[in-house]
């Protein structure tokens, strides 16, 4: 079942999202119905609060269509850069909560990710980087109630202000 996508201006976008205690039936439903949704939006990550839960959960598939579906989806995720040399990298992003703008955001080009997985258990992954990477990190800041736009340089920001007001008095969801 797909769900209804909250856009920029949502209040629920905002809010710092809550640990998940227990893994649910309902909260796996919610999980693969998540992943109906960013697949039908084309995108390639998706958190709680873009579908109104301000839980801390987000799922990932970073296969392309023509490839078979690798789904990820992480409970509780926590994320640090990784130490050592690890530069910041300037790379494209947007954001199914904020329709039609693209931006050039900077992140850490690598990082450390702990969750747990759809079966209960603790994962670690180290040094992931990449699209991956990038993409961890849009999620995670949604589930602390950042979007890309907070992130965006002082120029994409007035390039786009005028749609990002406009999103913002619809509050709406597509």
């Amino acid at each position: 079942m797909t769900l209804p996508l909250s856009t920029y201006g949502s209040a629920v976008l905002r809010k710092k999202s809550e640990p998940i205690a227990e893994i649910t039936p309902e909260l796996l439903e919610l999980a693969r119905n998540m992943l109906e949704t960013m697949y039908k939006a084309n995108g390639i990550g998706l958190a709680a609060p873009q579908v109104g839960k301000n839980i801390r959960l987000f799922v990932i598939d970073l296969s392309k269509e023509e490839e078979e579906r690798n789904p990820i989806i992480f409970f509780n995720p926590e994320v640090q850069a990784e130490e050592g040399d690890n530069p910041l990298e300037l790379d494209e992003e947007g954001c199914l909560s904020v329709p039609d703008i693209w931006a050039k955001i900077s992140r850490p080009s690598r990082v450390r990710l702990t969750y747990t997985n759809e079966k209960g258990q603790s994962i670690e992954m180290r040094e992931v980087s990449g699209k991956l990477a990038r993409c961890i990190q849009h999620e995670i800041d949604h589930l602390n109630g950042v979007l890309f736009t907070d992130k965006m340089s002082m120029a994409d920001k007035a390039v786009n202000v005028g749609k990002l007001k406009r999103m913002a008095k619809g509050k709406h969801s597509l």
